[in-house]
């Protein structure tokens, strides 16, 4: 189950930094770019991440 926690939060880190990268109209080519909207879930997403990936580093 930590492989779990930790696969998805990465997963979720990584899709969080890229929705606010597009989001912030930084990374372009998508209907995702330039959209406030996910300039506020992108860093949402990774925070989220963020924490099920420490759960799965440091359960025990």
């Amino acid at each position: 189950m930590r492989w779990v926690l930790v696969v998805v939060g990465a997963l979720l880190i990584l899709s969080g930094v890229v929705w606010t990268l597009q989001g912030l109209d930084v990374l372009g080519g998508s209907s995702m770019s330039g959209s406030t909207i996910w300039a506020v879930i992108g860093p949402v997403a990774a925070v989220i991440g963020a924490v099920l990936f420490l759960r799965g580093v440091r359960k025990r």
